[in-house]
């Protein structure tokens, strides 16, 4: 069951390590992203916080699962 935890947090960081980071161009080229004198919006702002926490969370998960399938 360890192991599969480990595989498990490790597919899930590589998921999200992959996908957040692509949808973070297409929110930065969006239209709402910058005002009309190109200054950063609450819609960017929300998701570069998103985005942040899920990368970070991401990053524990890789972590874990190598602590994980090392026991």
């Amino acid at each position: 069951m360890t192991v599969f935890a480990g595989i498990l947090l490790l597919v899930n960081a590589l998921y999200n390590a992959v996908v957040w980071p692509r949808f973070w161009k297409r929110v930065s080229q969006d239209p709402r992203a910058r005002d009309a004198h190109g200054r950063a919006t609450r819609f960017l702002t929300v998701h570069a916080v998103l985005i942040g926490v899920a990368l970070v969370i991401a990053a524990v998960s890789a972590v874990a699962g190598v602590l994980l399938l090392a026991q």
